[in-house]
């Protein structure tokens, strides 16, 4: 066998093995894609529940204007309006809202969480969905972060280092100020879309 025939058959085999491989990768992503998509639904269901007990269902809203029928940006100051679904008791009475935000300054990426909001503007609480920080100091998060916005009403919250002493601050979790402020950040991102996009509606 010379060179070039030599070169074709490699070529050859690099090309079956390809077509191989990409066949194989999407049998295993049209195995995997149903599971995945279920697995974030029920996340998102458990989410919400998390943030709003009392709730017995919940109902994407597709209307994203004000009272006045006005756009409203689903960017808040960087942090991205990623879902709002209305909160309905038993009744189908509306209880408020859950507001699914996004913040893109997480010292690992992306830190993504769900907000329930109150018709009177109380925050009841968050549950974070997707945060890749740093182990043993951003991904405490959860246990230093969240429990601390649970049935707040106020318009906006900052984070500090020295203890809180008001209910619109938060002790930012040690050695992790940039997890910290993101997540405050998406927070008051999430109660201001609340108030250009939903306050209105729940008095008018």
């Amino acid at each position: 066998m010379n060179e070039k025939s030599a070169m074709i058959k490699d070529a050859l085999i690099l090309f079956a093995i390809t077509v191989v491989a990409g066949l194989l990768l999407g049998v295993v992503y049209d195995v995997t894609k149903e599971p995945i998509a279920q697995q974030k639904a029920k996340a998102k269901q458990e989410a919400c529940a998390d943030v709003f007990a009392e709730a017995k269902t919940f109902s994407a809203l597709t209307d994203t204007t004000d009272i006045n029928g006005n756009a409203i940006s689903n960017n808040i100051d960087g942090v991205d309006i990623d879902e709002v679904m209305q909160v309905l008791d038993g009744e189908e009475n509306l209880l408020g809202y859950v507001i699914t935000v996004t913040d893109h300054e997480g010292y690992g990426g992306d830190i993504q969480f769900s907000m329930g909001v109150t018709l009177d503007g109380t925050l009841n609480g968050i549950s974070i969905l997707s945060i890749s920080e740093t182990a043993g100091l951003g991904m405490k998060a959860g246990d230093v972060l969240v429990p601390q916005f649970a049935n707040k009403k106020v318009e906006q919250f900052t984070y500090t280092k020295s203890g809180a002493t008001n209910d619109s601050e938060i002790d930012a979790i040690s050695g992790a100020t940039i997890t910290t402020n993101a997540i405050v950040n998406g927070v008051n991102a999430g109660l201001t879309y609340f108030r250009k996009l939903l306050d209105g509606r729940c008095f008018q």
